[in-house]
């Protein structure tokens, strides 16, 4: 049983073949999917698609691309859309100077709003990281020394000095279809040095499609080529890789069942 920990099955790109893409996804053993938010204002037709697939399951955020435009909205209300079961996670967060899409202050401001909703709600953080890796790790341990949360570092492509940083406060590091990627030695590596206990797998799907598919829209379905990247690099069989991933995903989000 695999499970795509992070996808955006809102988005346009899935508009034509939608049960197609699920059917996939089944055939493929890829038995539960999260979709994820990027905007809160969103997230009603989100929580719709969780609503209804019983193996799909949904967060709530803002992500930091969106960080000026709902900079706005309260931790209260972001709570208060976290009382559906089908919401398991918080986000994704986090921040992102690569694109500069949403100014510093308010990407910092968000992503601290973000870690205590994840308190408050003990739901895990779901964390974007992206050229801003000396400030998230600033951020994490500072804040888990106030009070501890859980979470993960979603679709990693950062340093392995942040991943150290989130392991060390009991995060997880997910991986997405960039590990297949030619020029990504330098993950390959991290993936190499990160407990197996500890992993993740995702789409982010429809974007990042993984080696063969590259250049193609993303679905879950094509989980398949990270895991069994994955079992290459940790010299494990694609059954084991696929057990423990799925044990760690059910570990990491408790609200989510099949």
């Amino acid at each position: 049983m695999i499970i795509d920990t992070h996808c955006h099955l809102d988005f346009k790109d899935f508009n034509e073949d939608f049960n197609d893409v699920l059917l996939n996804a089944k055939n493929n053993k890829i038995y539960g999917m999260q979709t994820i938010c990027t905007k809160i204002s969103e997230f009603p037709d989100i929580l719709q698609i969780a609503k209804k697939h019983s193996n799909i399951w949904c967060s709530v955020g803002t992500h930091p691309h969106n960080a000026n435009e709902e900079n706005d909205i309260s931790k209260e209300a972001i709570i208060k859309l976290c009382t559906h079961d089908k919401v398991i996670g918080i986000g994704e967060t986090g921040l992102d100077y690569y694109y500069k899409n949403s100014n510093k202050k308010n990407q910092k401001s968000s992503f601290l709003k973000h870690i205590n909703v994840a308190r408050e709600t003990n739901l895990p953080l779901i964390i974007h990281a992206r050229d801003a890796d000396k400030d998230i790790i600033d951020i994490l341990l500072q804040e888990y020394k106030v009070k501890p949360f859980r979470g993960v570092i979603h679709c990693f492509t950062a340093s392995y000095e942040l991943a150290e940083a989130a392991l060390s406060i009991g995060f997880y590091i997910s991986f997405s279809g960039i590990i297949t990627f030619k020029n990504a030695e330098d993950i390959r590596m991290s993936c190499k040095k990160i407990p197996i206990s500890r992993i993740l797998v995702e789409t982010d799907s429809p974007f990042l499609a993984p080696i063969p598919y590259r250049g193609k829209r993303n679905e879950p379905s094509y989980i398949i080529e990270t895991i069994k990247k994955i079992a290459e690099i940790k010299d494990l069989t694609i059954q084991e890789v696929t057990e423990i991933t799925t044990n760690n995903f059910f570990n990491l989000f408790t609200r989510a069942k099949l």
